[in-house]
């Protein structure tokens, strides 16, 4: 692995440690993380559209083979170039999610998205809310519908999360956020 690659998948551990989980914007994080259950995939920068939809989909059969990937809560696939606008992100985006529904994965696998450009389509781009989608690199995650629900199930208000977070943010402000880009 080169420098480069380590260093991306290294500012992306930081960001799980330090933002997903530091700041408990998923509360079910911390322990894929804790394990060493989540896989970090780097796209090439030299990868086509088709070839970076290839390795989504590869990601996905992944998780429904039975392969040796069984330790694998979670999978965040970076794309350290390319994807840069948002807008673009999110068709690729549609691509993965219209794949999934092709290969009857639907209920099996999950996906989330981040951004570092990620906005919520009834938030200005410079709210501090979005920062609860937004990365250093754009990602797919893909999550097992399975772990999913456990850990829904497992929470005692799932549906306060995203208002807690955005309040949570709030209290940061935006300055908190552009400080930690750097």
């Amino acid at each position: 692995m080169s420098n480069v690659q380590s260093n991306v998948i290294s500012r992306t551990k930081d960001w799980v440690e330090s933002i997903v989980i530091g700041l408990d914007l998923c509360p079910f994080a911390s322990y894929p993380f804790q394990e060493g259950s989540i896989k970090y995939v780097l796209a090439s920068p030299s990868y086509s559209l088709v070839m970076r939809l290839d390795l989504v989909v590869e990601e996905f059969n992944a998780f429904t083979e039975g392969n040796d990937n069984i330790d694998i809560e979670t999978t965040l696939i970076i794309f350290p170039k390319g994807l840069s606008k948002f807008r673009e992100y999110l068709d690729f985006l549609d691509l993965c999610q219209r794949e999934l529904k092709k290969l009857e994965l639907e209920g099996v696998i999950q996906l989330a998205s981040f951004h570092p450009e990620y906005q919520f389509a009834d938030l200005d781009i410079a709210d501090v809310r979005n920062y609860t989608n937004r990365s250093p690199y754009p990602m797919i995650h893909i999550l097992k519908e399975s772990s999913v629900s456990q850990a829904i199930d497992s929470h005692p208000d799932v549906h306060s999360i995203p208002l807690v977070n955005q309040e949570k943010l709030l209290a940061l402000g935006l300055e908190y956020f552009k400080k930690n880009d750097d």
